[in-house]
């Protein structure tokens, strides 16, 4: 594999979906609220969503090479890290600067809202920025702050973040959105912690799957699909999300059976993967009719 490769590799271009789609619930909000838009602000924003989402994954690449739990991880499709760097040691140093230059434009980019928006564009963007910085070398070392720090990113973070830069307003229907994004966004990342738990432990690692037992977490996370899916009906239920937002409904069947099905397949790691990829689908899909129902 060659270098240039193994930093793509590293940047997990197949899990870059949901940075947009997170970014996409904001940009759906503010149009669901009738704001204009410039087209300048909206590429702005999902590439600044985009970039963000990859200097995380490159600075956790990074950091699981030195730290030798690349070499120790069970790969599987939706966990375990892309394998780049092991397989190409020599591109560490271009992963890394990679890293600094994408999070270097994402600064430009929340630089320029700032100076659009103001003080709460710019306390956003710090929070960004502190979770970008923090993940890896510490939030992973406290079981809370690593389930929280996903779903914060990717909830609040990226969701509010997009509605302050477009120039909207933070109402219910946006605060309900970013709930909704922040469980599944948690529940996301735990869910894929579940194969890593032994190789994590080896390096420091302490999330919940290494506290609490897999069991555990297995639980936890269909509390947290079942949260997500009753922010949702409650939302809808009493007029805080547009009537078109039920659609996102039509994936809680798939949820309940995640739910349902998981603390059978821990020991099971095909039945595992089925369930790891059918969870990334259900999540991909309760967000991407969020936002259709949201603009309909």
């Amino acid at each position: 594999m060659s270098e240039t490769g193994a930093i793509v590799r590293a940047s997990r271009p197949n899990f870059l979906i949901l940075a947009p789609l997170c970014a996409g619930l904001g940009m759906a909000i503010a149009s669901h609220q009738g704001v204009q838009t410039a087209v300048l602000d909206v590429v702005l924003v999902f590439l600044g969503a985009v970039l963000a989402h990859a200097a995380v994954n490159l600075f956790n690449e990074h950091q699981d090479f030195v730290s030798g739990l690349d070499l120790i991880t069970r790969r599987t499709p939706f966990s375990g890290g892309s394998g780049a760097l092991p397989e190409a040691p020599s591109a560490a140093t271009g992963v890394l600067a990679t890293a600094v230059t994408t999070l270097g434009l994402v600064i430009a980019i929340g630089g320029y809202f700032v100076w659009q928006r103001g003080v709460p564009m710019l306390m956003v963007g710090v929070a960004g920025l502190l979770l970008i910085l923090t993940y890896t070398r510490w939030i992973t070392r406290s079981p809370l702050l690593c389930l929280l720090a996903p779903g914060l990113g990717f909830g609040p973070v990226m969701v509010l973040g997009t509605v302050i830069a477009l120039g909207a307003r933070i109402d219910t229907t946006t605060l309900v959105v970013s709930l909704i994004s922040l469980f599944l966004a948690s529940e996301l990342l735990l869910i894929n912690q579940i194969p890593d738990a032994d190789a994590d432990r080896t390096v420091g690692r302490r999330h919940l799957v290494i506290t609490c037992g897999p069991r555990a977490a297995a639980r936890l996370v269909a509390a947290l699909l079942a949260g997500s899916q009753l922010i949702l009906l409650t939302g809808w239920w009493l007029g805080w999300l547009p009537t078109g937002t039920a659609l996102a409904l039509l994936s809680a069947p798939l949820m309940l059976w995640i739910g349902l099905n998981l603390p059978q397949a821990l020991t099971r790691p095909k039945r595992l993967n089925l369930i790891l990829g059918a969870n990334v689908v259900g999540l991909l899909a309760t967000l991407a009719l969020l936002v259709i129902g949201l603009l309909v």
